[in-house]
């Protein structure tokens, strides 16, 4: 008896501090179980030189105890600008939930509550700590934050909208990640939209600029429509609206034609379907087919196995090197035929080259653009940057019963004079060169902004002209001789730093939509967007 109690009573002890220990760790601050440096981050997308923030469940409650913190930054020598786009924190004191803001030198908040927060913070640095922290709390958003380097001071952030702005034309920028940011837009690139859509997002969905980039958009306003219709594109669906007194429009480029396709000479495909209806007739969904704005069947591929392992294609001959801005899809187009695809990726070629596949610029991966939901409705994608190909591909990756599609292209001419960037071989001065057919410069200056100053070495000169400049250069070979100074045109220092400038500038004087990555100084990002272009390019 006294041994088995003596025995019992360890056991006792042993459960006794089991459940105390239990206890502790129930009763114990969640903050001390599971404050993980990244537990209260929601949405963030960051690029060279902007981004888009957010704490975890936006624009839904955050959650209780966590913490985010995540260091941001623009290239070295440029100035930080943040801001706030949203900022709920149920805290009035700020001692437990809080959002702040740390340089090396500075510190910006604590913010919480309703105190007054300042909407942009123009920091002196080009590097920033953000740490948002939660406590015990029953509401509040969280936070919405953009930052850019202060090369765009005309920042925004993803929750403006058209309705915001008074002026009829105006330029923002837009930061990278927008794409996902809760909030709806009506309408669509052609028609404009509603004056109460998420200007950033809009872009988006127009193919102005990129999510994964950002970049400048140019706006203006018009007298609003009694009904917009909305469509997938770029990944963003926008949805009908109403009749609104205001809608926006986005400045184009210009290169945003459909491209004229010939059924039997330009389309062709891996293969296609064949089969034997009611009466015995025979039903051919032929590559010939395919183009969007034909009525009938689409074409449709002849193995739609799941398992098959050699892809299928269909494959468009633009009769020379044209620039492609975009493409729309859809997918049968016939009611009693449910098929589409609904994700694909792009090859494309030129003359005797081997095919390429188009990649995004971030990752530099294959890039899988979103197709169709349905057998009806086309969808849009467009190519940032552009692809210059004579021969492209879509190539489904994933489809709804069978693989049948409808495409359109959309792009123009690789002509001088037009609105599109002019590709042509020049002095040892510009970026890039051309050695045969196929190949393309890696970065192209459009030939209405190249700056006087610079001296370009492709003018064709008149043979009569030629012949006096050759009988006078003996006349002027003193005078020449003489001078001291470089030629009227400037020294060809001059002239790289001139035409530098335009590259590394190419919104200074021209709103451009097509190409909205920002260029810096960095000698690492240069290298990366002449390989991508040049890619882009074809060889």
């Amino acid at each position: 008896m006294g041994a088995g109690a003596c025995g019992g009573r360890p056991l006792a002890g042993a459960a006794s501090y089991g459940l105390l220990a239990l206890l502790l760790v129930v009763s114990a601050p969640l903050g001390l179980q599971a404050a993980e440096p990244g537990d209260g981050c929601g949405h963030f997308v960051t690029y060279q030189d902007s981004g888009t923030m957010t704490s975890k469940n936006y624009p839904g409650t955050y959650p209780n105890h966590t913490v985010c913190e995540k260091t941001i930054s623009v290239p070295k020598g440029k100035r930080l600008i943040l801001r706030l786009g949203d900022l709920d924190i149920e805290s009035q004191t700020c001692a437990s939930d809080y959002l702040l803001f740390t340089s090396s030198s500075h510190q910006y908040g604590p913010y919480c509550g309703s105190m007054t927060v300042p909407k942009e913070l123009l920091l002196n640095t080009s590097e920033v700590t953000v740490r948002f922290e939660s406590g015990s709390h029953i509401s509040g958003r969280g936070f919405l934050l953009t930052y850019a380097s202060s090369d765009h001071p005309d920042l925004i952030t993803c929750l403006e909208r058209a309705n915001h702005y008074m002026k009829t034309e105006y330029s923002k920028f837009c930061p990278a990640g927008c794409r996902d940011i809760a909030g709806d837009i009506s309408g669509n690139v052609v028609d404009g939209y509603r004056d109460t859509s998420l200007l950033c997002k809009a872009a988006i969905h127009a193919g102005i600029i990129a999510d994964e980039l950002g970049g400048q958009i140019s706006v203006h306003q018009r007298k609003g429509l009694s009904r917009y219709e909305g469509i997938l594109a770029n990944g963003v669906l926008s949805r009908d609206g109403s009749l609104s007194d205001k809608r926006f429009l986005f400045t184009s480029n210009g290169c945003t034609r459909s491209l004229s396709l010939e059924p039997d000479r330009q389309i062709r495909a891996s293969s296609s379907w064949q089969w034997v209806n009611e009466t015995g007739g025979q039903v051919h969904w032929s590559p010939g087919q395919a183009r969007l704005q034909d009525q009938g069947p689409s074409w449709a591929s002849a193995d739609s196995s799941k398992n098959h392992k050699q892809r299928e294609w269909l494959e468009i001959d633009l009769g020379e090197k044209k620039k492609i801005t975009g493409i729309r899809t859809a997918g049968s187009t016939q009611s009693n035929f449910n098929f589409y695809v609904k994700s694909f990726v792009m090859s494309f070629k030129n003359n005797n080259s081997k095919w390429r596949t188009y990649k995004g610029i971030v990752n530099n991966g294959e890039k899988v653009f979103q197709g169709n939901s349905n057998f009806r409705d086309p969808v849009r994608n467009n190519f940032i940057p552009p692809i210059v190909a004579r021969y492209v591909r879509v190539v489904p990756q994933t489809w709804h019963q069978r693989i049948a599609l409808k495409v359109e292209l959309i792009g123009c001419q690789i002509t001088q004079g037009n609105d599109s960037m002019v590709w042509r071989k020049t002095s040892s001065d510009t970026v890039g060169s051309t050695k045969g057919e196929d190949e393309t410069i890696s970065e192209g200056i459009p030939s209405e902004e190249i700056p006087k100053g610079i001296n370009v070495t492709t003018v064709a000169l008149p043979l009569a002209l030629l012949a006096l400049l050759v009988a006078g250069m003996g006349l002027f070979a003193a005078l020449r001789k003489r001078k001291k100074k470089g030629s009227p045109y400037g020294s060809a220092k001059a002239q790289k730093t001139d035409c530098w400038k335009q590259i590394k500038y190419p919104f200074a004087r021209h709103q451009s939509a097509e190409f909205t990555i920002s260029y810096d100084n960095e000698k690492e990002m240069t290298q990366k967007l002449d390989l991508i272009t040049s890619d882009m390019a074809g060889s």
